[in-house]
């Protein structure tokens, strides 16, 4: 029933391979999870998906029972784990991909292994992930393209009953980028550094944010699913690890009103696939002497990719700000540090942060119009 993986993958798709019929790991491992479960010496899995709000559900499941669950899947109610269907319903199996499978660096005897939703046999349409993969699968089959993100994930650390800052020394104006307020929290940011290392998406940079108790950390741009795994572990990962230290991570996109709020910019290309590797269809084939501005920095197809967010601002908002705090940081008057750092109109232009989408020294879009309760 195990099978090995040994295709060749292009460098630029180093942690995924693209196939024409989905996604699978690059690493030659045994492709069932009961051998993945031996290898890494685990004794329970963690069966996780997101529902429609983006909340984390799972069931845990013993190491002996992986086979079994690999085929038939951890059984839920639909109802009850927030999606939209009644008691009637048949039960919705979560069905493990086990190329997602990971360790918990915090607790090394469980893994985590993000799953895909069937209910009689059939992907239920309104899974988030089932979602997403799907319109990865519809670009590479109809236009040969992969969809790649990056993301910057913000946070407060609060006390346990969620009512101050943390750390009660933390209370410059201008606090981003402060040094000591970084390091008293020390402790917490490398051990979630260090497990980020660990469970394959080790972070580049790791910084204290506009706010008081607020913190942001960054990886590498990947495989649009990829990115949206690690978007769900990395939030299992702070809020864990936060617990572990006393301490509450929230990523609650207002929740104090004199403050930043917590945004999740995103970083978004397309590559065609060519050859060995892919090429990123939003780079422009001018010369660079002839820019004017990083707006010049696009192909048309990225400009037109561009005008298509613009155009649907407004419908994107029920994905990316989909909670009425969400609203509390888009049209926010300026806080202490002096800037909102969120959108409040739907514009567009270079290297300008105080636009819905920004164009950086590079080709490719930013979009900063989402906040942390977005669905990963």
């Amino acid at each position: 029933r195990c099978r090995l993986s040994v295709r060749s993958v292009p460098s630029s798709f180093r942690s995924l391979q693209i196939t024409r019929r989905g996604l699978s790991a690059t690493t030659v491992y045994p492709s069932c999870l009961e051998e993945k479960v031996k290898a890494l010496n685990l004794k329970y899995l963690l069966v996780s998906f997101d529902d429609l709000f983006g909340v984390s559900r799972s069931k845990l499941v013993p190491a002996t029972a992986a086979a079994e669950v690999e085929e038939n899947g951890a059984g839920f109610a639909g109802f009850a784990a927030n999606f939209d269907m009644s008691p009637a319903d048949a039960d919705m199996l979560a069905m493990p991909d086990s190329a997602s499978l990971v360790r918990l660096p915090w607790d090394k005897e469980v893994g985590w292994v993000a799953s895909t939703l069937k209910v009689r046999g059939k992907p239920l349409a309104q899974a988030p992930r089932n979602i997403l993969k799907r319109v990865c699968e519809n670009l590479l089959d109809e236009h040969n393209l992969v969809l790649k993100t990056g993301i910057e994930c913000e946070f407060f650390l609060v006390s346990p009953d969620g009512k101050s800052i943390a750390d009660s020394r933390d209370t410059a104006a201008k606090p981003c980028y402060d040094q000591q307020a970084l390091m008293r929290q020390r402790g917490f940011i490398c051990e979630l550094n260090d497990a980020m290392g660990e469970m394959g998406f080790p972070p580049y940079q790791t910084d204290h944010e506009d706010a008081n108790g607020q913190f942001e950390c960054n990886w590498n741009y990947d495989h649009a699913l990829a990115t949206a795994d690690r978007h769900t572990l990395f939030k299992f990962a702070v809020r864990s690890l936060a617990e572990k230290h006393g301490l509450r991570a929230t990523f609650m996109p207002k929740p104090f009103p004199h403050l930043t709020g917590n945004g999740c910019h995103a970083h978004i290309t397309l590559h065609r696939v060519e050859g060995s590797g892919g090429v990123n269809i939003f780079k422009s084939p001018a010369p660079p002497s002839s820019f004017a501005c990083e707006t010049d920095l696009l192909s048309p197809i990225g400009k037109q990719f561009v005008a298509g967010l613009l155009e649907h601002a407004s419908a994107l908002c029920a994905i990316t700000n989909p909670c009425v705090n969400s609203y509390k940081r888009l049209t926010a008057p300026a806080t202490i540090s002096g800037a909102t750092w969120a959108p409040a109109s739907a514009t567009w232009a270079g290297n300008n942060r105080s636009h819905m989408i920004r164009i950086p020294d590079a080709p490719r879009v930013e979009l900063r119009l989402a906040d942390m309760s977005t669905n990963p």
